[in-house]
């Protein structure tokens, strides 16, 4: 479970821009398209932070729905995979507008 190491990094990230503060809530964003499964950091949060300046922490996910754009018709449209082909004209390659983002949004400080 990858999820495990990026939920460690992310309190790691989280504890250096807290500078020695209490982080009341961590904002994170998530793509669809990211292959992070949000329930999966959620449910290791709370093991990654115990013993740090996140534990009793608030996690928050927002979840960025993948978007797509064809180089082909220009037109840009809701995808759930990264080799999705273009609804409107069937091609391939599409380039990711949204969706691939896994970042901390937000740090709320005590």
């Amino acid at each position: 479970m990858h999820e495990m190491s990026i939920t460690q990094s992310v309190v790691e990230i989280c504890e250096g821009h807290a500078a020695g503060r209490k982080v009341v809530e961590v904002v994170l964003e998530i793509g669809e398209l990211s292959g992070v499964v949000p329930e999966s950091v959620e449910f290791c949060f709370e093991a990654c932070s115990k013993g740090t300046l996140l534990e009793g922490a608030r996690l928050s996910i927002e979840e960025v729905p993948g978007r797509g754009s064809c180089p082909a018709c220009q037109g840009e449209f809701p995808i759930q995979s990264l080799f999705s082909p273009c609804p409107a004209c069937g091609a391939f390659g599409l380039s990711i507008v949204s969706g691939e983002e896994l970042r901390v949004k937000e740090l709320e400080l005590a």
